[in-house]
């Protein structure tokens, strides 16, 4: 398996690091070893996307729309996209047609394509009130899709919450107001970029949901991880730090192969030196430390492969890290990214 797949990985700017001086865009690199090439250079790249079912499809989120392969990511082109200008920050497969794709970007915007992310068409937009004044504009970080109401849709906003649609994208409704109320506990307040103490949990990153539990959403934001059973009414606390000392939540995600298995990625802060992947195997009720590396930054992104479970990939911030194991975490190889370079955002394999 190892031999047919490629590990990507998104290198963009960073907000709190201005001065930082190096190559941006999207790197690949063969799981089976090999060196890295530097495939789609000099646009900034927030996110990388193998397509689950057609691995011969790349999609790349930039700061200039969407840029797509159709060679397993030797070559990407710019596609048909609605608005040149837009941040892209995320993208979401129908499970009920290969083809259609969802894209969410920066400023709030979501798109559909329905063939296979050659064009786009912008969908009404989201109309949620920003609830913090932060120096970007807010971002649909991830998207995730109800395994059996696969109209309903959830969405993690940086800095902005939650949001949900039931008709697939037309209309939205805000699931924040109890993570603000959650904000109250002093715990739980945080404030570094906006005028509130509720941007802690209005920060959010990821979110998904595992079909082993289908009415649980789980969402990675700056506090840890949170998880709502009543589309968003209500928000637990997962309270990670039963597990972990480190839990500010970049990444969640549930293995393809397996709904029971999650994996996060914790860290300290969002620019810190240090962060750890860890791997539930009961939908979220325990989790322990998988990966034997020291990172020497935040890890922001957790890649795995759609057929392979034994292949796992993680990028820290700062230093071009990335680390893999394909057996399962019994051992873990660095592959750093060559010479210097901005900020890792995003990694996928596949």
């Amino acid at each position: 398996m190892a031999a047919q797949s490629n590990v990507f990985v998104g290198v963009a700017g960073y907000v709190g690091r201005p001065e930082a001086t190096g190559a941006v865009g999207v790197f690949r690199k063969p799981a089976n070893g090999g060196q890295w090439s530097h495939v789609l250079p000099d646009l900034e790249t927030f996110t990388v996307f193998v397509h689950p079912q057609s691995p011969d499809i790349v999609l790349a989120g930039t700061a200039d729309g969407v840029y797509r392969s159709t060679d397993r990511g030797a070559t990407f082109k710019r596609t048909k996209f609605a608005d040149a200008s837009k941040q892209v920050w995320s993208f979401l497969v129908d499970s009920r047609d290969p083809k259609r794709i969802f894209a969410g970007a920066s400023p709030v915007d979501v798109y559909r394509s329905d063939d296979s992310g050659e064009s786009w068409r912008r969908l009404p937009n989201p109309g949620i009130k920003d609830r913090a004044t932060a120096p970007f504009a807010v971002r649909v970080m991830r998207m995730a899709q109800h395994p059996t109401k696969p109209d309903e849709i959830y969405a993690a906003l940086e800095v902005n919450g939650v949001i949900r649609t039931t008709d697939s994208g037309e209309t939205w409704t805000d699931c924040s107001a109890d993570l603000i109320r959650l904000s109250e506990l002093p715990h739980l307040k945080s404030k570094i970029v906006t005028d509130t103490f509720a941007e802690g949990m209005l920060d959010g990153h990821a979110i998904t949901i595992s079909a082993a539990d289908p009415d649980a959403v789980v969402l990675a934001c700056r506090m840890g991880l949170f998880r709502t059973t009543d589309q968003g009414k209500s928000w637990q606390d997962m309270e990670m730090k039963r597990f972990s000392p480190i839990t500010y939540g970049r990444d969640v995600k549930v293995a393809p192969q397996d709904p029971k298995t999650m994996y996060a990625a914790l860290s300290v802060a969002a620019a810190s030196k240090d962060g750890g992947i860890y791997r539930s195997q009961d939908t979220g009720k325990t989790w322990k430390r998988f990966d034997k590396v020291q990172v020497h930054g935040t890890i922001m992104s957790v890649g795995l492969h759609p057929t392979d479970p034994n292949q796992v990939y993680i990028g820290a911030r700062y230093e071009g890290e990335v680390f893999g194991t394909q057996d399962g975490g019994e051992s873990w190889a660095s592959m750093p990214l060559p010479g210097q370079v901005k900020d890792i955002y995003a990694v996928a394999c596949g």
